[in-house]
Order: structure tokens, then sequence, then C-alpha cells
């Protein structure tokens, strides 16, 4: 019977997992019938071979993705040994589904999802092409996907961490990507927090020479509103190149403009407590910015 489990690994590079499924459930059936402990004996031999067989399968597969390689010169989307790692979840939850899985199975399970998570982190900066924060937002987020759909129980703790992951980089990649897209408008209010901070009244602030309405109006006027949505069709146009999935393009655009209003509120607010009366306004308002990033997300820039 050992040569026979033994063969079945051999023509077939997943059959151990049938044969640990089916001599686990015949030694679970007779192992408390007396009449059948000798044979119970052989089959729990067996089972032993089929466990060490599913070990080499995993720990194969554990070295094939620490050694995975990435296209240096190519777009990099889901990495190959991330496809894999669903595939053969996927294959080993339909075998097992009804089925009461062995404890070995997700020990296993979460040894390749580690050493996924660790690989992907240690290629992400190897792509020429493809930013390191991408490379990680579209892996962790298409691990976190696929764990979600198939629902194992065992691995509840590896799906949040492939949330945490995918979240932390993609807050990293609209941050260090939108930047301050209004930089000169940036560099004045920054000015007029500090000259607050040091205790001069916001209806003052105007008469200082270096923040006076003469020089609020002369950064306002370097960004118009054409100026300002030709900016971010530069940016969306990255984004683009960067991005693989379109889903996430549009998350990463969502937040992009979430972020851009959210600076732009903050200028408006410091003209109104700074310059009050003074009739100084922005070039262009956010309904303007919700045009502009809406009609660039509609927009076909392949």
């Amino acid at each position: 019977m050992l040569n026979f489990v033994n063969l079945c690994d051999k023509v077939e590079l997943f059959s151990c997992l049938h044969v640990l499924l089916r001599i686990s459930q015949h030694v679970n059936k007779i192992q408390n019938n007396p009449c059948a402990s000798f044979f119970c004996k052989v089959l729990k031999i067996c089972l032993l071979q089929a466990k060490h067989n599913f070990h080499q399968l995993t720990e194969a597969q554990r070295k094939d993705i620490e050694n995975a390689k990435i296209a240096k010169k190519a777009k990099v989307g889901v990495l190959p040994f991330v496809s894999r790692l669903q595939e053969f979840l996927i294959l080993t939850e339909n075998v097992f589904r009804n089925a009461e899985e062995p404890r070995d199975l997700n020990d296993a399970y979460c040894k390749l999802i580690t050493a996924t998570f660790n690989t992907i982190e240690n290629l992400s900066s190897q792509s020429l092409k493809t930013p390191s924060q991408v490379v990680m937002i579209e892996n962790f987020y298409f691990i976190f996907n696929f764990l979600s759909e198939l629902k194992i129980p065992g691995l509840d703790h590896k799906r949040k961490e492939a949330k945490k992951k995918y979240t932390h980089y993609l807050n990293l990649y609209v941050t260090t990507n939108l930047g301050l897209p209004l930089e000169k408008l940036n560099e004045f209010f920054e000015g007029v927090k500090t000259r607050m901070a040091q205790g001069i009244k916001e209806e003052e602030v105007g008469f200082q020479m270096a923040y006076n309405k003469q020089e609020l109006r002369r950064v306002i006027e370097r960004y118009p509103g054409k100026e300002v949505r030709k900016s971010l069709e530069t940016l969306y146009k990255n984004n683009f190149k960067h991005l693989s999935d379109p889903y996430l393009l549009q998350v990463v655009w969502r937040m992009m403009q979430d972020d851009f209003i959210r600076q732009y509120q903050q200028f408006v607010e410091l003209i109104e407590r700074c310059y009050p009366g003074s009739g100084i306004t922005m070039e262009f308002t956010v309904e303007d910015l919700l045009k502009y990033f809406s009609e660039l997300d509609c927009s076909d820039v392949s």
C-alpha cells in the first residue's frame, strides 16, 4: 500500500490531497473497530506517508515562492506565485470541502501565505516599470480578495493581515504620488500657520510683508483652473500607467480626489480667517475639482 501511495504522488503532483483525504476518512471509520485493528495499523502507516508527501508538496511550493523572480522591465500586476497560491487553496478546499480538515492543512496554508507576504515585499522594489507600492497594493489586495471569498476560518488572521498591508501601501502611494499639488500655495500657508503659532493674530497676518494680500494674490494666480486640470491629467496618466486593476485605479483616484479637496478646503478656510473681507478667492472651486476628477476618470488614456 505504501508503494501505491507513493506511486499516486509520482503520477499526479496533487494526488496526495485525495490520498490524504481518503486514508484519513478510512482510519476515522475503522479505528474503534477491534476486528479491524491490523488493517487500521496499516492504514495509519499509509496515512503518515500521505502526510509526508503532502508536507513535501507544500515545502516545494514554499521554496518556489521564496525563489521567485520578477520581470524587471515589464509592468508588474499580480505575481505568478500569488496566482498559484490562490489556485492551490481553491483546489485543496474543494478536495476537503465536506471533510474534517486535518490540522496540517491550515499549518501548511499559513506557511505558504507567510512566505508569499515576505516574497512580495522583498521583490516589490526590483521592478523598473512599476513602483514598489503598486506591486504590494495589487498583490495584497488580490490575496485579501480571494481569502475573503474562500472564507477559510483558520486563515482569518492572514486575511486581516493582507488587508492591513494593502491599506497601508495604498495610503502611502496616494500620499506620495499626490504630494502637494498646489505646492506654492502650501508653502505660503505653511508660513501663515507658522506666524500664527508664533503668536501673531489671524487678522494681523496680512500685514506681514511676505504674507500680505498682494503676495497671496500672486501665489493664487499661479493656479488657474486650466493648469490644475492639466496637472491632474498628468497624475491620472501616471496612475493608469502603474496600476493594472481597473477597480484599484478608481479607488486610488477617489482617494486622491478626497485628499486634494481636503487641502483645498484648508486653504479656503485660512483665507477666510486671515484675510476677511479681502474678496480674495481661489481661481477654481470644489465643483470645478469634482468636474476635473470625474472627466479624467472617464477619459481614455490608453
